[in-house]
């Protein structure tokens, strides 16, 4: 099948050609991000592979459905960048990865906590400049600590287990299903405005939903314990910005890590550093002594890039072959 694979990296190329090695699709990579201006590209390809910042609104959709392509490949777990309505009315089919490497996403998200709460990224810019001092890295353990995972599915869940057995944390959970497995562990279920108000530490693991949009807002930092310490590996718009540059302004918020940012789309996987940013919000975040950003490279491991592509490609092939999708998206599924 020809495939026109959009805001390609070098990574991209490597495993998708690699993995297509067993089904001999046609595929063609492209630089840039699908939008309404690059959608032309794909012109006569009847399918596109997008990744989490290509837009697939309903402009691009009509322009793609006019154009003959027939399927959406998303090669990421989210689906909040896809008019899936449009999609359903113009008879595109869309499919993504819904699990690649829980594994991945759940121990950068670890490793960023402790990379925070230890001041290990402050320590590393000491160091390189001969400066051994200890003084203002003064961190915290985590054992003992009441730490919230809000969303429990399989990269959630592997954080909840990872903070209560392996650190000896007391986890909060909140989601809309609770996993039994964790319950018999130790971990509490309760809603998310409690979580929130009783916990030392939040990490968010949910998708992006009307209903968890700014899931934290200056409502919920206001009613959060002092010195809250947020991390967030999920989607960008689960935080209000403006919120939590307030919250760490007025020192309510002890500390933040963020591998995603809602305005990321023009920001992420570019190599930036000669040019001037223009975001102010999120110039002013990197300004605070307590946040660390990384560019959306929690899922990037060899292994999660293995998986991604192999499934990417196979939800191809089945689409070739008139096989049912088990990995479709339908509008079913936008609350």
């Amino acid at each position: 099948m020809r495939v026109a694979i959009f805001g390609t990296k070098g990574y991209d190329r490597q495993f998708l050609s690699r993995a297509n090695a067993a089904h001999g699709h046609d595929l063609h990579f492209l630089e840039p991000r699908l939008d309404e201006s690059t959608a032309p590209l794909a012109q006569g390809f009847p399918a596109v592979c997008v990744f989490v910042n290509d837009r697939v609104d309903a402009a691009v959709l009509e322009r793609l459905a006019a154009q003959g392509t027939r399927l959406v490949a998303l090669r990421c777990a989210g689906y909040n960048n896809v008019d899936l309505r449009a999609a359903a009315r113009l008879g595109i089919a869309v499919v993504r990865v819904p699990a690649y490497s829980p594994h991945a996403v759940a121990e950068f998200t670890i490793a960023l906590l402790l990379a925070l709460d230890r001041k290990v990224h402050r320590a590393w810019a000491r160091v390189r400049e001969n400066n051994f001092a200890l003084d203002g890295l003064i961190g915290r353990n985590l054992h003992g600590r009441a730490a919230g995972v809000i969303g429990t599915g399989r990269i959630g869940a592997l954080v909840a287990r990872s903070l209560r057995l392996g650190f000896g944390c007391e986890v909060l959970a909140s989601d809309v299903v609770e996993d039994p497995e964790l319950v018999a562990m130790g971990v509490s279920y309760v809603p998310p405005a409690e979580l929130l108000e009783r916990a030392e530490i939040v990490s968010l693991h949910c998708p992006l939903t009307p209903q968890t949009r700014h899931i934290i807002d200056a409502d919920a930092i206001a009613k959060a314990r002092e010195g809250l310490v947020i991390v967030n590996t999920s989607r960008g718009a689960l935080i209000d910005t403006r919120a939590l540059i307030a919250g760490l302004k007025a020192r309510k918020i002890g500390g933040v890590a963020l591998d995603v940012y809602e305005q990321e789309a023009d920001l992420f996987f570019e190599d930036l550093s000669d040019e001037i940013i223009e975001d102010d919000d999120f110039q002013r975040l990197l300004t605070f002594p307590n946040v660390l950003v990384t560019g959306h490279q929690a899922f990037l491991t060899q292994e999660a890039l293995e998986g991604i592509a192999e499934t990417t490609l196979g939800n191809i092939a089945g689409f070739e072959a008139g096989r049912p999708l088990a990995n479709s998206v339908d509008p079913a599924m936008v609350r």
